[in-house]
């Protein structure tokens, strides 16, 4: 039976902060793979309220002694909340990349994941303007998406997905974070998007 060695890095979106890591978007994508015959081992070391700083200072030394067949990357969402603009966001995510193929993470079996769009839930307005948070994903995204295809890893946009979530009120009890059943919904996108590409 082929093994799936699944490294997830990032922020709560990845952890499933208000769901529970049982319930984030990894471990159900872990699930459609178990379903389809494959032995998958889910490191997921994601950290509720991270930023790309944060993430380099902890998640990147566990990179290298997991040896991932697979690696999700979902960074970004907490470094607006602190107010860091999209070109400071690019030098972070570009120093993450760089580090990551260091370890040994092939381009083409990592996926740069876009932070959602959380301006709609009905807590974010204790983290900014919901409208300029708004733009700032977007400029994310876009940044994300550029620096995934400078390295030659492979980019999934969640944003339309989140902003459909909001608008069928997809959250978790905390009124901030998404929905299992969103995350649920990421999971069957981003495994389609993989199986595309031939992964895991």
């Amino acid at each position: 039976m082929p093994e799936v060695r699944y490294l997830a890095l990032g922020d709560s979106y990845t952890i499933g902060t208000g769901v529970g890591a049982d319930r984030s978007f990894p471990a159900r994508l872990s699930e459609r793979w178990r379903s389809r015959g494959l032995r998958v081992e889910l490191l997921n070391v994601a950290v509720n309220g991270y930023t790309t700083d944060d993430l380099i200072r902890d998640e990147l030394s566990r990179v290298a002694g997991f040896g991932a067949t697979i690696t999700s990357l979902l960074i970004g969402a907490n470094d607006i909340v602190v107010g860091r603009d999209a070109e400071t966001y690019r030098s972070r995510l570009r120093a993450i990349l760089a580090s990551l193929r260091t370890d040994g993470v092939e381009a083409r079996k990592l996926v740069v994941v876009s932070a959602p769009d959380w301006s709609g839930a009905p807590q974010a307005a204790r983290f900014g303007d919901p409208a300029r948070v708004a733009r700032l994903v977007d400029a994310f995204a876009t940044v994300a998406r550029e620096e995934a295809e400078r390295v030659g890893a492979r980019f999934f946009d969640v944003v339309p997905l989140s902003r459909s979530n909001t608008q069928r009120s997809m959250f978790a009890p905390d009124r901030l974070h998404f929905s299992a059943d969103a995350y649920a919904e990421w999971a069957d996108a981003l495994d389609d998007a993989l199986a595309e590409a031939g992964l895991p």
